[in-house]
């Protein structure tokens, strides 16, 4: 019987990559003997993942028709060496890599290893039978350095899962008391190719001109120390203490607090491979304006208000100010974002990962 392990760089708590492996594993034991595997395994996730040293202990009896399922991110020197000299089948599934160059002013190492990440997708070409992308903007990324096989099946969280989420009483009303006027919601970790520095200077114009009851919140785990002091730095001197909020890393109950509390979804993103937390605002009715980069539309259709992606961010708040005073634009962009949804139903994500790699593996 062919087996399916899944490989990762770092297993992580709350990391998307880590969920998406964790997701998808109940689904490859449905299919035969299978494996979670990680260079590097935060304490939290010891008792799901095992080091790669335990795989290689395996029986190797017919190790060339087994098959490996390495969710590419970050580049690592040791796990690269193995996928190329091993002889399993590979599937490489490629969630996109983030752009060094903005990371390098805050963490020169983190920003090598983002750089390494791509020419690490980029030596695997010609090693993968199989390439699975989380959106065709992915996929043509896949394409351009050399893949022949290339197949988009994102493999989405459960977002139906959070929407039906139990929040303590206590907590959603500590959310919907945070404020008397709109709140604007930011969900995404605290990166800089995310521009959080852009929403809180968004957020500057909007409670200065136009929604002086406005407040921004910013939900998500802040990585990089660096760039959280100066985003935390831009807050304080453009003096917006008492309309901005950073949250930090936040349980799926207070994410589901945050959601049902906001008015408006807004994303300066300017990289997402796909865009997670764009499906959520959508799951839970919240209208999206966002900038029109990456993946971005593809994620969002004709849901959301895009804005040209290189726009200011006074168009920025006077886009988010029309969505908050237009009711019928706000109910229009609710119903396209619930039609939206159809094509992000995570068990059908799923059912196309599954036929994918049985159509592989027979």
């Amino acid at each position: 019987m062919t087996r399916i392990d899944q490989l990762v760089v770092s297993a992580v708590p709350g990391d998307a990559i880590t969920t998406a492996a964790l997701e998808l594993q109940p689904l490859l034991a449905q299919m035969g003997p299978s494996g979670l595997y990680a260079r590097y395994i935060h304490p939290d996730m010891e008792h799901r993942f095992e080091f790669p040293e335990a795989r290689a202990a395996l029986d190797p009896t017919g190790r060339d028709r087994d098959v490996i399922v390495y969710h590419a991110s970050i580049g690592e020197p040791t796990l690269r060496d193995v996928l190329l000299r091993g002889p399993e089948r590979l599937v490489v599934n490629y969630h996109n890599v983030s752009p060094a160059e903005v990371f390098r002013p805050f963490d020169a190492e983190f920003a090598g290893r983002l750089e390494a990440g791509r020419e690490e997708v980029a030596v695997l070409a010609g090693r993968a039978v199989l390439a699975l992308a989380n959106s065709a903007y992915s996929a043509a990324e896949l394409t351009a350095v050399g893949y022949k096989r290339v197949r988009v099946a994102p493999l989405l969280p459960d977002w139906q899962r959070l929407l039906s989420a139990s929040v303590p009483t206590e907590v959603q009303h500590r959310v919907d008391t945070f404020a008397e006027g709109p709140v604007v919601l930011f969900v995404g970790q605290l990166l800089p190719h995310k521009r959080p520095d852009f929403l809180v200077q968004t957020a500057h114009v909007l409670t200065t001109y136009l929604r002086g009851d406005a407040r921004l919140v910013l939900v998500g785990a802040a990585r990089l120390p660096r760039y959280e002091q100066t985003v935390r730095t831009t807050v304080a001197e453009l003096n917006l203490d008492r309309y901005v909020e950073l949250t930090g890393a936040v349980t799926d109950a207070e994410l589901a607090a945050w959601y049902r509390r906001a008015d408006v979804f807004f994303s300066a993103s300017e990289h997402e491979g796909l865009g997670i937390p764009l499906i959520e605002a959508m799951a839970f009715d919240v209208p999206v304006v966002a900038r029109d980069r990456a993946a971005v539309p593809e994620t969002v259709g004709d849901a959301a208000l895009l804005l040209p992606g290189s726009g200011s961010c006074l168009l920025a708040a006077e886009a988010i100010n029309r969505v908050l005073a237009d009711r019928t634009l706000r109910t229009g962009m609710i119903e396209r974002g619930r039609a939206r949804l159809a094509d992000f139903d995570p068990a059908r994500s799923r059912a196309t990962f599954r036929d994918q790699l049985t159509e592989l593996v027979g």
